[in-house]
């Protein structure tokens, strides 16, 4: 049985939370970030502390009363420290540049793979092989980044592809010679 639910958040010192409604609006530094939240889920905001109760005990309200808190607590993070990913590509060529809003990589097909940069999103190339993605709404960059891999997923035999940062690729033998 999951107990996240039931963990109070903890709001740093310059971060506002406020519900209208379903919806719930975490301000801080970095900017604000706004979520609808399941009517099924209570939330109250007591001094610097976010707690959850849930109305029933069904099934589908107990998972929404840890999905509801987990979701929260990532906007809380996001608007105080933010969120990033970091990406590698790996293979003879493979390379990314960044110009305007746009993300071109060289993955190995015919023409170039051109990717318009979402809204919210900072994207950076520091050098061909690394991509960094950082905002803050962690749903936004972990589906930017996941985007970004599924251009090219690194394939199994010799590990080419672009990959997450730390991300281990388990390589298959490939056929033996009789």
């Amino acid at each position: 049985m999951s107990r996240i639910g039931y963990k109070e958040i903890d709001l740093p010192e310059n971060v506002e939370v406020t519900q209208a409604g379903d919806v719930v609006t975490v301000k801080g530094p970095k900017g604000t970030l706004s979520r609808e939240i399941s009517p099924l889920i209570k939330m109250s905001v007591e001094g610097n502390v976010v707690k959850f109760e849930r109305s029933a005990e069904d099934n589908k309200t107990r998972a929404l009363h840890g999905t509801t808190r987990a979701n929260v607590n990532n906007m809380v993070e996001g608007v105080t420290n933010g969120f990033k990913k970091t990406m590698k590509l790996v293979g003879v060529g493979y390379r990314a540049q960044f110009k305007g809003d746009k993300l071109i990589l060289t993955v190995g097909y015919s023409n170039p793979v051109e990717m318009d940069k979402p809204a919210g999103l900072d994207v950076k190339v520091p050098d061909n092989t690394t991509i960094e993605i950082s905002g803050i709404d962690k749903q936004a960059v972990g589906d930017f980044a996941a985007e970004v891999r599924a251009v090219r997923s690194p394939e199994p035999y010799k590990g080419k592809g672009i990959r997450y940062e730390n991300e281990h690729i388990s390589l298959k033998e490939g056929k033996t010679g009789k």
